[in-house]
């Protein structure tokens, strides 16, 4: 039975109230770097520090053990040939193994955030 036209409700509709995700919709922290949203920004600026606090260290280490080369080197007056030990074979092994760490170290890291971006 129709209605009759006097009779029939008007429904006014606005914009949605609720800004949910579509029903079905699978959180990915993929997506939110890729849209660039602020939450994709807050991942990668955590990755980016991660990255530098391993760099940071490395450089510390580093000071720490150049640093002080020459004064030691001044210290010792006439030994040349204890300057070209150290700086050839004694200081190489140190500055292997230091590199070596800072890049497990940044692979660590990656590899971190990979998990943490592709498991949810």
């Amino acid at each position: 039975m129709p209605q009759d036209p006097a009779e029939r409700r008007v429904v006014v509709t606005g914009p949605p109230r609720r800004t949910g995700r579509p029903p079905g919709y699978y959180y990915r922290p993929r997506t939110e770097i890729d849209e660039q949203t602020t939450l994709g920004h807050t991942y990668v600026r955590s990755l980016m520090r991660t990255q530098l606090r391993a760099a940071l260290t490395v450089f510390a280490v580093l000071v720490l053990l150049v640093g002080p080369l020459p004064l030691l080197f001044a210290a010792l007056p006439g030994a040349r040939r204890l300057e070209w030990a150290v700086l050839g074979f004694a200081l190489y092994a140190p500055l292997v193994l230091l590199a070596r760490w800072y890049v497990r170290r940044a692979e660590r890291n990656e590899r971190d955030f990979v998990r943490l971006v592709e498991d949810r």
